[in-house]
């Protein structure tokens, strides 16, 4: 499954952006989803999740600043990022997966990220 990542930008520090992940031939609430994000020379990194139930989790980095939803109208996972810090620099994937316990298996390839540079 591949999935396509988009609503990425320039904003300054303290600004917000909403990233959303769409896939065709998927149904997003039945998997969970997550976000990661990396930097130049550095390695990925989780952001949140959001399990199959609703269940919501996030980095130290980020939790009170960003909340991860699904729309299920619109079969899409959303990334809101509030007091965007330029640390939170980074492209961003999202993926879904199978998730039970420590156990984590992908179903879906990864998209082309969404760029998100936060100015100070």
């Amino acid at each position: 499954v591949q999935l396509v990542e988009s609503g990425g930008g320039l904003v300054h520090t303290g600004g917000s952006l909403r990233l959303s992940c769409a896939a065709s031939g998927l149904t997003f609430s039945v998997y969970a989803t997550t976000w990661y994000r990396q930097a130049p020379g550095k390695e990925r990194e989780l952001v949140a999740r959001i399990s199959s139930g609703g269940t919501a989790t996030y980095a130290d980095s980020v939790k009170g600043r960003f909340t991860i939803f699904r729309d299920k109208t619109k079969n899409t996972a959303s990334l809101q990022m509030n007091n965007l810090k330029p640390e939170d620099t980074a492209v961003y994937y999202c993926a879904v997966q199978l998730v039970s316990g420590d156990f984590v298996q992908s179903i879906s390839s990864w998209g082309q990220g969404a760029q998100v540079t936060v100015s100070s």
